[in-house]
């Protein structure tokens, strides 16, 4: 299970940040050839369709989808290579949150939150998922996105296959510290 798992962040790094690496074709949707996938994985790592295929339909994140007759393999989100996986502009929650570390809080309180390596923001519908995205960087604090002002704004918002709310950037003016913080 622990090699699932490595090969399975392995995969994610190379399809949302260095297909270079392998020399793998990425498209202007995010989309690599399956076939070719596998090719180029197994001069580093082993791994077959059906280990792909498990990798897919059981990442708790939901990070990878399959074309409809599995030719083609993409992470959903997160990528710092340039592509446009159609995102759909979608309505979001009136408030979504944001998991940080609490070094960042005097360049977000400056600047706002910025996708950085990304090529956009991430949000969270629950303080309980920012909260976990958050500890991943240090000691976590969520940040409470007023996104129902920010569309009315005119600011667009777009939502991953798995749940996950995308934009390009949130400005100062709408970030507060949420009030339930929780203990993980």
């Amino acid at each position: 299970m622990r090699d699932v798992v490595r090969l399975s962040r392995y995969l994610c790094r190379v399809l949302r940040h260095h297909p270079e690496e392998i020399d793998l074709k990425v498209d202007d949707k995010g989309w690599a050839d399956t076939t070719e996938l596998i090719e180029k994985v197994n001069t580093k790592k082993k791994i077959d369709m059906e280990t792909l295929e498990y990798i897919v339909e059981n990442d708790q994140k939901g990070r990878y989808s399959f074309n409809e007759d599995k030719t083609k393999i993409r992470v959903n989100y997160g990528h710092s290579i340039p592509v446009n996986p159609d995102y759909e502009i979608a309505s979001p929650e009136t408030i979504l949150y944001h998991g940080t570390a609490t070094r960042f809080l005097d360049s977000i309180f400056k600047k706002g939150i910025l996708s950085k390596g990304r090529n956009l923001v991430h949000l969270s519908k629950d303080i309980e998922t920012a909260q976990i995205v958050g500890a991943r960087h240090g000691e976590p604090i969520v940040l409470e996105i007023d996104t129902k002002a920010m569309e009315q704004d005119g600011y667009k918002f777009y939502k991953s296959v798995n749940g996950i709310w995308l934009t390009d950037k949130v400005p100062v003016k709408y970030i507060s510290i949420a009030e339930k913080n929780i203990e993980i």
